[in-house]
């Protein structure tokens, strides 16, 4: 077994999950993010990178406050980002697995049983080569994972503004989760 818990609680959490299928959790999104530090034609190479990664049109993430030091504007476009969903993510975040060598941290983990990786280089995803044209960018992957029914808290009738500690993710469950899904080693 590759997980840092003990294995009583792994054949618990897929006796529950069997038991019953709504708490077992799953992918919702995968949120691809280069944050640039600055507008220009840096910028559209990252639009460009994040585009031929994703296949999607990435949109322009901008500056919250002004920072001088940075020469930072607020309302300034210094990053993109894409949201990916279903097959599109699970292809997209096993081409990320398979960059970081299918091995993340027990700290990528959240309270809330999402995970977030960082890739220093987009050319060590696998079919991605080198372009001197556009250069090298690192990039964030924020993995969302939620169960079924998390979707009252973003529908617009009969909204619920609270879920259950019960029914949120937690950060074992995730661990397990990726485990099963993509044979991922936490460490």
């Amino acid at each position: 077994m590759s997980l840092p818990l003990p294995p009583e609680l792994v054949e618990e959490i897929r006796k529950r999950w069997e038991q019953n299928p709504m708490l077992k959790p799953r992918i919702v999104k995968v949120t691809v993010n280069i944050g640039v530090g600055e507008a220009g034609e840096r910028l559209q190479k990252a639009a460009k990178v994040v585009e031929q990664l994703t296949g999607q049109k990435p949109v322009f993430t901008k500056a919250k406050r002004t920072i001088k030091d940075f020469g930072v504007r607020k309302g300034e476009s210094i990053g993109v980002k894409v949201t990916l969903r279903r097959e599109k993510a699970i292809e997209f975040l096993k081409k990320v697995l398979e960059a970081v060598d299918y091995k993340l941290k027990a700290s990528q983990f959240d309270r809330h049983g999402n995970v977030s990786i960082g890739i220093k280089e987009h050319i060590h995803l696998p079919g991605v080569k080198y372009d001197p044209e556009i250069g090298v960018f690192g990039m964030d992957v924020a993995v969302t994972i939620e169960r079924p029914g998390y979707r009252i808290v973003r529908r617009r009738r009969c909204r619920k503004r609270h879920i259950p500690r019960r029914h949120r993710v937690k950060p074992e469950e995730a661990m397990v989760l990726l485990h099963d899904l993509f044979g991922v080693t936490i460490v």
